[in-house]
């Protein structure tokens, strides 16, 4: 017999997380959205995995630009995060990206100024699942930032991890 939804929930909200905010620019525009579904796949070839809910306005965006960037968020970062989520109203890619610093890496997606890390990638492959699509993406760029606190999404709310060398 299958779990139920609010069962799942609960469990995946035991599971601690990274906050990430994911970028993506091209011919289906501008398109940038709050993660938590991030994973390392192999580092050979350097690849990730981004779920990315299908009934989001911007998911046409992210697969029809075939790029994307990780945008792993800093400590100080939880505004962000909440902008990019929906959580202040922003909900068009250009309110989205009002907020912080913006430059670009090697595919041309929004990398975020001062984040712990942006992980510039090509998308290789999308698979889709349920209410998700896993986009599997090869990193052609990595900018590491200023060691901070990590941010953190456990238990439905933000935590700060300090940074093991403060």
């Amino acid at each position: 017999m299958p779990v139920s939804r609010p069962d799942f929930r609960e469990a995946m909200a035991r599971l601690g997380a990274a906050v990430n905010v994911i970028t993506s620019d091209g011919p289906g525009g501008r398109a940038g959205l709050t993660a938590s579904a991030v994973c390392s796949v192999t580092d050979d070839p350097a690849t990730l995995l981004v779920c990315i809910n299908r009934n989001s306005t911007q998911y046409a965006a992210f697969k029809e630009n075939g790029v994307l960037c990780v945008n792993v968020l800093a400590g100080g970062q939880q505004e962000i995060s909440n902008h990019f989520a929906g959580a202040t109203g922003a909900v068009t890619a250009e309110q989205r990206f009002e907020i912080g610093a913006w430059s670009k890496l090697e595919t041309g997606a929004p990398a975020l100024d001062g984040a712990a890390v942006s992980l510039d990638c090509v998308i290789d492959e999308v698979l889709e699942k349920g209410t998700h699509g896993v986009f599997f993406a090869a990193i052609r760029a990595i900018r590491l930032g200023d060691k901070a606190p990590a941010l953190i999404w456990w238990q439905r709310d933000y935590h700060h991890l300090p940074h093991p060398a403060a």
